[in-house]
């Protein structure tokens, strides 16, 4: 049965701060009431630990949202929006009361969950739950890191602090374990958690599914500092905050009991108060219990918006002394504020110069070729910091040595050993690269992009920069089987709007793809060989583009095209050499390489026109992954070379030839769609 107490809690407290506490609960009520959706019960139950963390700990200005040394905090119980929107209200950032009545209506600053760049004041996309929290670790890390490469002795201008509120179903979820273990392993000192232990999912219970373990013994043995206590008791709460900041080697996490829907009179610590409006007759009735002034929605005291004004402005002191500082930094040390500026502006380089350069004939590895314009890129590029998910010496991203990489005593290491957690790695990623000042690149086998897609996915909702070396691409990986050959991860990628997935044919394409990938928004992925392939001399085959475009005609024959063959990746130059056999033989085959369709589809409609030739009747496709979404480049009609099942165990060279995707078995079904088999 729901509980109807409030514990030693006086809800009716006439004092400024219980008013002011009760109003993000009028407010949170009032906003899903009126939209007929959200969350009201935990916002309820959550109001003294907000209105503790923005009144005596957090550090910001409603004035400059993106100050850079601001403190970060994250909702990662996204759903529990409507506290955030409240406090952002009453402290002065640029959301009205009428966006907070416009609550998940189209077009307001107020979604459904939490968006960064959407909503000012809010860091990071959150509502998949386990992912806020995962974020925070990467933001947590950008900190030190920064910090470790900026900071001088006399001047820091890195030094912040990243808060969470996370729920029971963060607690659940798998990648807020991964990104916790990580987080506990570095000794994130300046990253604070408190988890809404309030017990109630929306099934019901947390004891339905939720019993089997101690969540603080749980981060304990992470290495996280651990403390329990009541979320309503205010003084309690801003002690433990004090506490955790204390604890410069470890992550901290507070436990905090609250009860959802704190003050409703028959949904207080029910599920009924999780994902649905309280009804108007319960509201009114937690209004009564406040004592609240007046029955009105939306209603704030004056006294109360006075109140949290004066809180939203208490840090703008503090925010023109470190803009005070800066320029003194600036000037004082030229070199370190030179570094800052490629640090937040990150581009290619400038000149070309040590820019890996390979001779047509030669077989490189894709893979290879993008370990060597990693170790050109990441002198060049200060921004670039990656590492791998436990794969470094099969995905080759590391550039120098072991030196180089981030730990805990050298966090100016600019190489992350991510561990087996592909998850946990990408949503950290999001948050290094939300930070500002980084570009993160991660890499792991291509098949693994399954385990990372919800990250990845939310990487490319927030459009944050990252870089995904996706290696082994295909069955020509060999020996490990289908458990490790991708088939569906191309296409499943290609599915995600805003990431830009690029196949590179050859070595010199690999290393202009990481130039590309550095001028994008949002993540790029680089589908990357195994094996070797050949470098092909571009030139000589007479190329009409390059990679930047997309796709473009790799190589035509004499007199017009009768079939035009489309490939990508590690199946270009299988592709090239079957059209040179038909070629040969009397047949017109033009061939397309198709690195990117995203790319492609940026271009103006006559260059895809060109490419595209759709005069040309007879068309083939030619990639060893699932042959889904290619009838776009072939139509109906058109024939696709693909796998439609999974792959086998056996040396590359023997998968090519069972599964048709050599020069000679190409050509033949090349010859068969002309009619000359």
């Amino acid at each position: 049965m729901p509980s109807t107490k409030t514990q030693t809690h006086d809800l009716a407290g006439q004092s400024l701060e219980q008013r002011s506490v009760n109003a993000i609960r009028v407010l949170a009520m009032d906003a899903v009431q009126r939209a007929a959706s959200g969350h009201p019960g935990t916002p309820m139950g959550l109001a003294d630990a907000a209105y503790v963390l923005w009144s005596r700990v957090l550090r910001f200005d409603p004035a400059d949202p993106a100050w850079p040394d601001r403190d970060r905090f994250v909702l990662s119980a996204g759903h529990a929006c409507m506290l955030q929107y409240a406090m952002l209200h009453l402290l002065g950032y640029d959301i009205s009361l009428e966006d907070l009545r416009n609550f998940r209506q189209w077009g307001s600053k107020t979604p459904g969950h939490p968006e960064v760049r959407h909503t000012p004041g809010v860091e990071a996309t959150t509502g998949p739950l386990g992912q806020g929290i995962s974020a925070a670790v990467g933001l947590a890390l950008a900190e030190r890191h920064l910090g470790a490469r900026l900071n001088t002795q006399d001047t820091s201008v890195v030094d912040h602090r990243t808060y969470v509120f996370a729920s029971d179903g963060d607690m659940m979820e798998g990648v807020q374990s991964e990104a916790a273990s990580l987080a506990g392993h570095l000794g994130l000192g300046k990253l604070t958690v408190l988890y809404d232990d309030n017990r109630i999912t929306i099934d019901g219970e947390t004891s339905l599914a939720f019993t089997g373990e101690d969540v603080g013994a749980r981060y304990r043995a992470y290495g996280w500092h651990v403390q329990h206590v009541d979320g309503h008791d205010r003084g309690g709460l801003e002690a433990a905050f004090a506490a955790a900041g204390r604890d410069a080697a470890r992550p901290s996490l507070i436990v905090a009991r609250t009860h959802i829907a704190l003050g409703a009179p028959t949904k207080q610590d029910s599920e009924s108060a999780h994902g649905s409006p309280l009804g108007e007759d319960e509201i009114l009735g937690a209004k009564r219990a406040y004592a609240w002034p007046s029955e009105e929605p939306f209603f704030v005291p004056d006294d109360v918006r006075e109140h949290y004004r004066e809180l939203g402005r208490r840090h703008t002191g503090a925010r023109r002394d470190w803009e005070v500082r800066f320029e003194t930094y600036r000037r004082t040390h030229p070199d370190r504020a030179a570094l800052w500026d490629a640090l937040h502006h990150p581009a290619p380089p400038g000149s070309g110069e040590g820019r890996p350069v390979f001779k047509p004939g030669e077989k490189v590895a894709t893979r290879k070729a993008s370990h060597q314009a990693i170790e050109w890129l990441v002198p060049r590029v200060p921004a670039l910091v990656g590492g791998s998910a436990d794969l470094t010496p099969s995905n080759l991203t590391e550039a120098g040595n072991e030196e180089t990489a981030f730990s805990r005593e050298n966090p100016a290491g600019r190489y992350l050993h991510f561990g087996v957690r592909e998850h946990g790695m990408t949503a950290v990623m999001n948050g290094l690269a939300l930070h500002g000042g980084l570009l993160p690149y991660g890499g792991t086998f291509l098949i693994f992009s399954d385990y990372l897609r919800p990250s990845l996915r939310l990487a490319a909702l927030m459009k944050s920069r990252g870089i995904f070396v996706f290696t082994h691409d295909s069955i020509f990986l060999g020996e490990d089987g289908p458990t490790h050959q991708p088939i569906a991860a191309l296409a499943a990628l290609r599915a995600i709007p805003q990431v830009t997935v690029i196949r590179p044919c050859d070595a010199a394409e690999t290393v202009l793809a990481w130039e590309v990938a550095l001028e994008r928004e949002g993540p790029v992925a680089l589908s990357l060989t195994r094996q070797s392939v050949p470098v092909l001399d571009f030139a000589a085959l007479g190329a009409q583009g390059d990679l930047r475009r997309g796709a473009y005609v790799l190589s035509d024959p004499e007199g017009a095209p009768e079939l035009i063959a489309f490939a990508t990746g590690s199946e270009v130059w299988v592709t090239l050499e079957a059209a040179q056999q038909v070629n040969a033989g009397g047949g017109r085959v033009r061939v397309v390489a198709v690195p990117s369709w995203e790319l492609f589809e940026e271009q103006d409609a006559d260059y895809r026109r060109q490419v595209l030739a759709p005069e040309i009747g007879k068309r083939l496709a030619v990639e060893a992954a699932s042959p889904l979404g290619w009838e776009r480049f072939v139509g109906l009609d058109g024939t696709i070379l693909g796998i439609r099942g999974f792959g086998a165990s056996a040396p590359w060279q023997v998968l090519q030839e069972k599964y048709g995707f050599t020069p000679d078995a190409v050509a033949a079904a090349m010859r068969e769609r002309l009619g000359r088999a």
